[in-house]
């Protein structure tokens, strides 16, 4: 079980942004901006190129909601996800962080 399956599970205490039946986006131990948040699907998915299209729409819907809430939506932000050990992905379950504009 990886680090996410387990803030999924309670078993490790996150800082929790929103959270609905699919979807869990909390702070970053270790940001990297001002704000740097994770949002993640509660559904076990290695990354990327397991998502299907269907679950993406939702999880854009969710990441839209998350945005809302960081009240960063218009000062900016980047959204990127890791695809892969090659491209950096330290945990493999799908996650995108959410980092505002300014720095830490």
């Amino acid at each position: 079980m990886n680090v996410f399956e387990k803030i999924i599970q309670g078993e490790i205490p996150c800082s929790k942004i929103l959270e609905n039946e699919r979807f869990l986006s909390f702070y970053d131990i270790n940001p990297k901006a001002k704000v740097h948040a994770l949002v993640i699907p509660k559904q076990s998915i290695q990354d990327f190129n397991g998502i299907t299209p269907e679950l993406m729409a939702q999880m854009t819907s969710f990441i839209f909601e998350v945005v809302e809430k960081l009240g960063i939506k218009e000062k900016g932000y980047k959204l990127l996800t890791n695809v892969g050990k090659n491209a950096g992905q330290e945990v493999m379950h799908l996650h995108f962080h959410i980092l505002s504009g300014d720095k830490h």
